[in-house]
């Protein structure tokens, strides 16, 4: 991996870190406060919500996290072992997480008329897009497991001649 493109990468990981502390520290609150004067009907949706939110961005954060982690691996080679799978299990995890999420969002968003009908079409939407996404990474995750395969293949056939010659 070029170290134009591991920095290009870590350069913008760390930008949406910096992003997602600032939405936990500053706009989270904010929403909060801003719900405070929800209507009483709603009052029950404020806790679940800002939970929800809080949640999908702590998944957010440890995707990136582990995106840093298989970075690192790959600019030293060694993404191409069984180390490099649990960040990947790990990815996967935090999308259908976040998926679930974003789903009870929703949820909590459905009842009553707080939200218009299209707006939870569109969470769930974007639900099912983030599904989709832990789909493409479970894919990319088979292709990791044969990518192992093969490098392991090529050590033990590299031993051989070595012990050939």
């Amino acid at each position: 991996m070029g170290q134009v493109t591991v920095l290009a990468l870590r350069a913008v990981i760390a930008a949406l870190l910096a992003g997602s502390l600032a939405v936990q520290t500053v706009m989270v609150p904010l929403l909060a406060s801003d719900l405070d004067g929800l209507d009483e009907r709603y009052a029950y949706v404020r806790t679940p919500l800002l939970a929800v939110v809080v949640l999908i961005v702590l998944a957010a954060q440890t995707v990136l996290i582990c995106v840093w982690r298989l970075v690192t691996m790959a600019r030293r080679g060694t993404v191409f072992s069984y180390a490099a799978f649990r960040y990947v299990h790990i990815v996967i995890g935090a999308f259908v997480a976040a998926a679930l999420l974003v789903f009870t969002l929703g949820a909590l968003l459905a009842p009553g008329e707080a939200v218009a009908p299209g707006v939870v079409l569109l969470v769930g939407g974007v639900g099912l897009a983030i599904v989709g996404i832990a789909l493409v990474v479970l894919v990319l995750r088979m292709l990791l497991a044969q990518a192992v395969a093969r490098e392991l293949e090529a050590s033990r056939m590299r031993a051989e001649l070595a012990e050939v010659i």
